[in-house]
């Protein structure tokens, strides 16, 4: 057991940073002595950053207005993203962040599809999910029934410079500075100070690592030690850029697989940010960067600096006096954009589990054991994309068909072969809509299904699955282009 916490040092800034500045200093800003320190010469990438729908929940614990936040950061709305030559060259689909129907407690809704197509139904089931359509038309507006699902774009670094704001609002101090030493204690190794470069002692009573991939105090001075994910998820690297963008916005992240690796595309309100992820292995950094200059929409903006990373996350995301947020604690390639949402889950639970009397060993067990099985959700469904693929053109394409994968995620996988059957744990963030549009996408087909629909006629399921299409096709149909709800919401001139 360690002191009570009153002091709290946040090492570094960016993304995850001014999260957990903003959330603890909003929360419990009555009750801490916040200080976070950065330095300026350590700037974000900026990219675009595409996030998860759970991004809307956390802005509004934190009160965050809407419309301030999108035009702050020049961001725009996200219904899902689009997977292009990922089964097979040629192949798309959408993982919406919608629902297909309504499900009930017997089973979920695609087993009505599934048996419906079994009889001779040719409609697709991207009909039937009211996000999804709405993605494709490009269109979309603050609807409440029915009521669209949706995440955001925006510039990360404009988020960071955006939080830091709301933070230093609510009393977090800001220090400019390089941290060049820290002090820990001679007998419990707690962290009792991190040194500047000009010589300052911060001292704190507990420790937020937000240093990035270096993992400055969990990882240089703690030693929790990184479990590597490399021979499921073999990209290590990533070169970005800005790009020139005009006219028509979609509202989804495009997700192109390239030979040896994939390309994101996110359009933000005045430009895009595109990037080309890749394994170091398959493919030299020149002819990464060559791969992506020869897939641009847009002039080049900015081109932005070469990122090399291991995919996996810490043994430990909480030693001693000190959590890791964001990247200090892991990292799980952007392919479905939960870079943030990791941030953010991350502060939540330590809002719930704040060691206000001390660090607990209990409170450290217990924060350790969410933090494996969020990653361990989050890596096995990113897995999925690369394992499930027919392509067979590269290298790169065909160890990643014939790898082997963790039990839990062929078990998922062989359960949907067999039965049309999804299960999840109820925290993860990827609910049966995700697993179910990604496997199909990916062109797995269930050899079996639930057989309640076959307590209904033909006539009736036909009826009710063309009545649903027909709704969507109609709600849709009212919708503004999302490039005209932007203009009007954000008054983008």
């Amino acid at each position: 057991m360690s002191q009570k916490i009153k002091k709290v040092v946040i090492a570094g800034g960016g993304t995850s940073g001014w999260c957990t500045a903003v959330s603890l200093s909003r929360h419990l800003g009555t009750l801490l002595d916040i200080t976070l320190i950065e330095s300026a010469e350590i700037g974000t990438v900026g990219v675009g950053e595409a996030t998860f729908p759970t991004i809307c929940s956390f802005h509004k614990i934190l009160g965050i207005d809407e419309q301030e936040f999108l035009n702050a950061t020049l961001g725009s709305i996200k219904l899902g993203i689009s997977f292009e030559n990922w089964a097979r060259k040629g192949d798309r689909y959408i993982h919406p962040f919608g629902t297909f129907g309504k499900s009930n407690w017997l089973g979920d809704f695609h087993h009505y599809w599934l048996a419906a197509k079994a009889r001779g139904y040719d409609g697709s089931i991207d009909d039937l999910c009211f996000e999804l359509q709405a993605a494709k038309a490009h269109k979309f507006a603050l609807t409440e029934n029915p009521k669209l699902n949706y995440a955001y774009h925006f510039d990360a670094s404009l988020y960071a410079k955006f939080l830091r704001k709301l933070s230093e609002e609510k009393g977090v101090r800001r220090l400019e500075g390089k941290i060049v030493g820290v002090k820990q204690h001679p007998d419990t190794g707690f962290i009792e100070s991190v040194v500047m470069e000009s010589g300052a002692s911060i001292e704190g009573d507990f420790f937020i690592d937000c240093t990035g991939f270096r993992g400055l105090l969990i990882e240089e001075t703690l030693k929790a030690g990184y479990e590597k994910w490399g021979h499921w998820l073999r990209n290590d690297s990533a070169v970005a850029l800005q790009t020139e963008f005009s006219g028509d916005i979609p509202p989804y992240t495009r997700a192109i697989a390239h030979d040896s690796g994939w390309q994101w595309k996110i359009p933000l309100q005045h430009r895009q940010g595109t990037g080309h992820v890749y394994s170091s292995s398959y493919i030299s950094d020149e002819d990464a960067r060559k791969t992506l200059l020869e897939n641009l929409d847009g002039d080049i903006r900015a081109e932005l600096r070469l990122l090399k990373f291991h995919t996996g996350r810490r043994k430990q995301s909480w030693v001693k006096n000190c959590v890791a947020i964001g990247l200090a604690g892991g990292f799980v390639e952007p392919l479905e954009s939960t870079s943030i949402h990791l941030i953010q889950i991350g502060v939540i639970r330590l809002l719930q589990l704040f060691p206000f009397e001390g660090c607990n060993e209990h409170l450290i067990r217990r924060y350790n054991d969410l933090a494996h099985a969020e990653y361990e959700w989050i890596r096995d469904f990113i897995i999925l994309h690369y394992k499930a693929t027919e392509r067979d053109d590269t290298p790169y394409w065909r160890d990643c068909r014939d790898m082997s994968i963790p039990d839990s995620l062929a078990e998922k996988i062989e359960l949907f072969k067999a039965t049309g059957q999804i299960y999840h744990h109820p925290d993860d963030i990827f609910r049966v809509t995700s697993w179910l549009q990604v496997m199909l996408g990916q062109r797995i087909e269930p050899r079996s299904y639930h057989h309640i629909p076959h307590a209904m006629s033909d006539e009736k399921i036909f009826a009710g699955l063309i009545s649903i299409k027909s709704n969507i096709a109609a709600a849709v149909e009212k919708l503004p282009s999302h490039a005209d709800f932007l203009k009007a919401y954000c008054s983008v001139k």
